[in-house]
């Protein structure tokens, strides 16, 4: 595999699971914790990622066939459950959620929504199916994965400066961080579903 082909997979990885657009998306998500526990999240969210966009780099495609389902019916449901937590977002449910309680007693958002869909999401699973399809030999899917846990690492790495920036911003920034993303979450489950619908053929 030439170096060509790895730049144009970890480009190709890099902006669909855009981890340079989820910094703040984690921020939003992870309010109100501690660093260490941000920490913990983030590691566990990137590890589920890893295994769930091994799997569908591995055998993506004979899972969902498998089980009957078809790739835009994957994203139509992603969409949906992505959907969801942008009202949260947006309506501050998950805030008034965390008064008068610890971090540790919240939420974890580390499987659902950061790990997928957001890190391994529909685009993400569809893009590794695609990527290791380009070529079945055993080198190829080796180094297919490897840029694909380099663009995880990089998320990784913006995770962890999450911390410092959330206290620059303080409580009144990162509720407008909040709510603006979860604008832009709604408008990105939008998107899955309408993907998904023009996967069908009923939608062009």
């Amino acid at each position: 595999m030439d170096m060509s082909a790895l730049i144009t997979a970890f480009v190709t990885l890099f902006v669909v699971i855009d981890p340079v657009g989820l910094a703040p998306m984690f921020i939003a998500l992870t309010q109100g914790m501690s660093d260490e526990h941000r920490r913990r999240i983030g590691l566990r969210a990137v590890f589920i990622a890893a295994i769930l966009l091994t799997l569908f780099g591995l055998a993506g495609e004979n899972i969902l066939s498998g089980i009957g389902i078809s790739l835009p019916a994957f994203q139509i449901a992603g969409g949906i459950l992505l959907f969801l937590t942008a009202l949260d977002m947006l309506f501050e449910r998950r805030t008034e959620r965390r008064e008068g309680q610890s971090a540790d007693s919240d939420l974890d958002p580390s499987v659902f929504p950061l790990a997928t869909p957001l890190l391994a999401g529909p685009g993400a699973l569809a893009t590794m199916i695609l990527l290791v399809g380009e070529n079945q030999t055993a080198l190829h899917t080796i180094m297919i994965h490897l840029v694909m846990l380099s663009v995880l690492g990089v998320a990784m790495v913006l995770f962890m400066l999450a911390g410092p920036l959330a206290r620059v911003l303080g409580r009144i920034g990162t509720m407008v961080v909040t709510r603006l993303l979860g604008m832009l979450l709604a408008a990105l489950s939008v998107q899955f579903i309408i993907d998904g619908l023009r996967g069908t053929g009923l939608y062009s």
